[in-house]
C-alpha cells in the first residue's frame, strides 16, 4: 500500500486528511475533475467545501505533485505526476487513458520550424475507446 502521507511530505506539502483523501482518489481513479473529487470527498468529509478542494489542488499543482490535464471541450482533470505521457480521450464517453509517448520527435520538429521555446507539452489525442466502438 502506498503511503500517501509520506508522498505529500516528500513534496513539502502539509499532510491533512483532505489532501490524503484527494491523493487516494486520484491514485484509484487516475484522472478526475474537481467536481468529481468534491463529490467523492463529501462522503468522507461532509463539511468539506469546494473552495478547500480548489485550494488543495492548486497547492499540489504548484508543488508539481499533481498535473493539470486540459482536455479541449471538457473540464480540466488532475492526475498524480508521472513519467512523460500523452492522453487518449474517448470523444463518446470521456474515458481517459494514459499512453507512453516520447514527444522528443515532435519537439525537435517544432524547434526546426519555429523559434518558439517549448516549456511543457500536453498531448491529447481524441478518438473512440474500445467499449464505445463495439
Amino acid at each position: 500500500m502506498t503511503n500517501f502521507a509520506n508522498l505529500l511530505k516528500e513534496y513539502d506539502l502539509k499532510v491533512t486528511p483532505q489532501r490524503v483523501a484527494i491523493v487516494e482518489e486520484l491514485y484509484k481513479n487516475g484522472h478526475m475533475n474537481i467536481d468529481d473529487l468534491y463529490k467523492k470527498l463529501l462522503d468522507r468529509f461532509p463539511s468539506v467545501s469546494l473552495a478547500t478542494i480548489y485550494k488543495n489542488i492548486n497547492s499540489m499543482v504548484e508543488k508539481v505533485f499533481l498535473s493539470e490535464v486540459k482536455i479541449p471541450n471538457s473540464r480540466t482533470v488532475y492526475e498524480l505526476v508521472k513519467a512523460e505521457h500523452a492522453h487518449l480521450v474517448c470523444s463518446n464517453c470521456g474515458y481517459i487513458e494514459d499512453i507512453i509517448l516520447d514527444s522528443s520527435d515532435v519537439l525537435e520538429q517544432v524547434s526546426k520550424i519555429s523559434s518558439f521555446k517549448i516549456e511543457s507539452t500536453n498531448i491529447v489525442l481524441n478518438g473512440i475507446c474500445i467499449k464505445c466502438s463495439k
